[in-house]
């Protein structure tokens, strides 16, 4: 049966519809990309993150009072031995939309599962299409493994994507690559801009490329024809001639605060109203009869402009 939202709570003082959550299940990661963590590093104890009970009843709840999609995160969800546990009693939820962003490199044996259970949303962290390059960006084996994972996803009916860190002087000669690889695959590339956080909050000295500089390389080799999306999207979308289907998250230089309808819920349980806020509130012992009180106020907090920076790493918070 269709649970009923609540009314009001999940619309900001701006006016803006909250209806999105990212759900870190932990910060973990079996990659090394340069621009997220440092090669040493230490992760956030198993004890201390969400159990799959807790998951699903801060979601359920959520829900209840207006969400309307998730979206499974991590550092990497897939090291989560309790990932399907956690995906089924996600699926049961009265969603729009449950989906999962990964790197690919595990998932390959979770799809006939997530396909059951209504998970059909997959989007893919890829930042090259050379295998030794992908090994220098991520510090990992596995290319193969990705590519192939990405390819059965989309051989099995998932909606899927790709997201492609721009980073100037490491794979900025790739964008076409990327652009011909949509056409003959049939999909959908993002391309993202360098944000600052974490370990990239100084900039990463030179390598952030802007979402323009891409969209001016493409357009002297195709004809790229824009397509309408959601208002809180935090892409733009474009079709090119050849059949390429491409997105712009330019987060960076055209900031798309004024429309975010997202809240994350990191892997230890803080709900945080914006990937660069300063913190969150903890809603992991809040008593059901509160929850309410508590999201309200974490939405009231939701900025309208971008910090311009955050030193938090994005694995900690739910990429």
């Amino acid at each position: 049966m269709q649970v009923q939202p609540e009314s009001g709570c999940l619309i900001d003082p701006h006016g803006r519809h909250i209806r999105k959550l990212r759900v870190s299940l932990l910060d973990a990661c079996n990659f090394r990309c340069f621009y997220c963590m440092p090669l040493e590093t230490s992760f956030m104890p198993v004890t201390q993150l969400l159990t799959p009970g807790e998951i699903e009843r801060i979601c359920k709840s959520l829900v209840h009072l207006g969400i309307e999609r998730i979206r499974v995160t991590g550092g990497e969800p897939t090291l989560r031995k309790d990932f399907e546990e956690i995906m089924s009693r996600l699926g049961k939820l009265p969603l729009d939309q449950l989906g999962v962003t990964s790197n690919g490199l595990r998932l390959k044996g979770h799809l006939e599962h997530l396909w059951s259970i209504g998970c059909h949303n997959l989007n893919f962290s890829l930042d090259s299409l050379q295998e030794e390059r992908f090994e220098r960006i991520t510090f990992s084996k596995g290319f193969r493994t990705v590519l192939d994972t990405i390819l059965a996803a989309r051989s099995m009916g998932f909606n899927v994507k790709i997201n492609t860190l721009l980073l100037k002087g490491k794979n900025d000669d790739e964008i076409l690559d990327f652009v011909r690889f949509s056409a003959q695959e049939g999909i959908e590339v993002r391309f993202l801009e360098l944000m600052k956080i974490g370990i990239a909050s100084n900039g990463q000295k030179g390598l952030f490329m802007s979402a323009d500089e891409a969209i001016d390389i493409i357009s002297k080799r195709e004809l790229l024809i824009p397509e309408e999306v959601e208002l809180d999207s935090t892409s733009t979308a474009f079709r090119a001639e050849s059949g390429a289907r491409i997105g712009f998250i330019a987060s960076e230089s055209r900031p798309f605060c004024g429309h975010c309808s997202r809240l994350r819920l990191t892997a230890d349980g803080q709900l945080r109203s914006c990937l660069m806020a300063p913190g969150g509130c903890s809603i992991r012992r809040v008593p059901e009869e509160h929850l309410k009180e508590v999201v309200c106020q974490v939405i009231a907090q939701k900025p309208m402009e971008r910090n311009p920076s955050t030193l938090t790493r994005m694995n900690q918070i739910g990429g």
